[in-house]
């Protein structure tokens, strides 16, 4: 079966999901589960106090698969779930099944320990996350609304717990996602009189597309500084250098600088402005045959208050060719999402949990800036976060969907202990 070009094995799915029923008996014991569009899971546990406003936890089972070219160059096999040296290595430890065994892991103690929940939860592991969640978290999604369902709130992966990656940070930084960028990949296509090499013509389908590229990545949209990245620089300010908490304490004076610093860098500029990122090129067939065709694809990642409808228009203004074809691809193809309450039960809940799971951080909302299931479920909840709970250095970056992905031990316990105190909080009465 392919999902969008990637090679998706039922089979497997199948065979996970009675691994997990063996696993954690009391969870299947207790909880209702429900097989949605044959592959993603929802469970429900229902609360004490059925008039309670009810929340879901969300995370994904499916992983992206590992580039066979590199699979030599893994420390142990991508998917074959090693712990070695202290560390879980595999596909999926970081992103995010971490999350889903984690979760389970928790709910099975509490279970044990006869702990019940004044309120409903809902646990929703979606099948297809990283190919946009159209045929799990959306059908997860439409059962609940068609069954009435309200949420408080909605906490699914996101940010981390960032060590060595904030400016100017000595603690580590556990950032809570109250807003997620948008996301969509827009195919840009020429076309050209083919021929024999020995005579081309003065503009080629690959020539006109290149041209048209290369104006997106001289064009960038313009920086801003949203809400949900003033409010993390404003929380951690007070935790930075005397010179860093003046100028990020007081953004309404120092913004400019701030946003042309942030611009500088991929890491950082992300953060302040839509971002343009060519990742497909392809024409031709033989080097001395001329392209009827070409094709790119440029993925952007919308900053709040920009929509893909204006992505569109961008994109025409500037390459300025009436010849070129212009249109959005389906799968992730979103607006940015609306901001979520800080001051809310919900942030609060979260915020509580974080820092008895990892005390030694400083919590701090923030803009997410890859795209997640979570906002299929924004029309069904009030507020909707996004929080893994595993600590990431400059170092681990690139494991994610990168080679080596792993995850330690200890960090893996400390990934259980947030969610089963999260679960133990949000399941209190309120």
């Amino acid at each position: 079966m392919t999902i969008s070009g990637l090679v998706y094995n039922a089979d497997l799915h199948a065979k996970f999901h009675d691994f997990l029923e063996q696993t954690y008996p009391r969870v299947h014991a207790t909880l209702k589960r429900e097989v949605v569009a044959g592959h993603s899971l929802l469970y429900t546990w229902m609360g004490q106090d059925e008039k309670a406003d009810p929340i879901l936890l969300a995370a994904h089972m499916d992983v992206v698969p590992a580039d066979p070219e590199s699979q030599g160059v893994w420390e142990y096999p991508p998917f074959e779930g090693r712990i070695s040296d202290g560390y879980i290595w595999g596909r999926g430890s970081l992103d995010d099944k971490c999350s889903v065994m984690g979760i389970l892991e928790s709910l099975e103690k509490l279970l044990q320990e006869g702990f019940t929940t004044h309120r409903t939860m809902y646990i929703a592991f979606g099948h297809d996350e990283e190919v946009g969640g159209q045929n799990g978290s959306v059908k997860i999604a439409a059962l609940l609304r068609s069954r009435g369902v309200n949420l408080d709130f909605v906490l699914d992966e996101g940010l981390s717990i960032t060590e060595g990656i904030m400016p100017n940070m000595t603690k580590p930084a556990a950032l809570v996602g109250i807003a997620e960028k948008g996301c969509v990949s827009m195919e840009l296509a020429a076309k050209s009189e083919g021929g024999h090499s020995m005579m081309p013509p003065q503009q080629t389908a690959i020539g006109i597309l290149s041209n048209a590229v290369s104006k997106l990545e001289k064009n960038q949209f313009p920086t801003r500084m949203e809400l949900p990245v003033q409010k993390m620089f404003q929380t951690l300010a007070p935790e930075m250098p005397l010179g860093m908490r003046v100028v990020f304490s007081n953004l309404w004076l120092f913004e400019g600088l701030v946003k042309k610093k942030l611009a500088s860098a991929p890491r950082t500029n992300a953060l302040v402005r839509t971002t343009t990122a060519p990742t497909i090129f392809q024409a031709g067939v033989k080097e001395n045959v001329l392209a009827t065709h070409a094709r790119a694809v440029v993925n952007y990642r919308l900053l709040p208050g920009e929509t893909v409808e204006m992505v569109t228009q961008h994109i025409r203004k500037t390459i300025n060719d009436p010849s070129i074809e212009i249109k959005a691809l389906e799968g992730f193809r979103d607006d940015p999402s609306p901001f979520s309450d800080t001051n809310s039960s919900g942030y609060r809940t979260i915020e509580l949990s974080i820092r008895q799971a990892f005390p030694e951080a400083i919590v701090a909302p923030g803009l997410v800036l890859a795209a997640t299931d979570s906002r299929h479920y924004i029309p069904l909840a009030r507020n909707v976060y996004r929080f893994s709970p595993i600590r990431l250095t400059s170092e681990d970056l690139p494991r994610i969907h990168g080679n080596d992905e792993r995850i330690p031990v200890e960090d893996y316990t400390r990934v259980v202990l947030f969610y089963t105190q999260f679960i133990r909080n949000a399941g209190a009465v309120q």
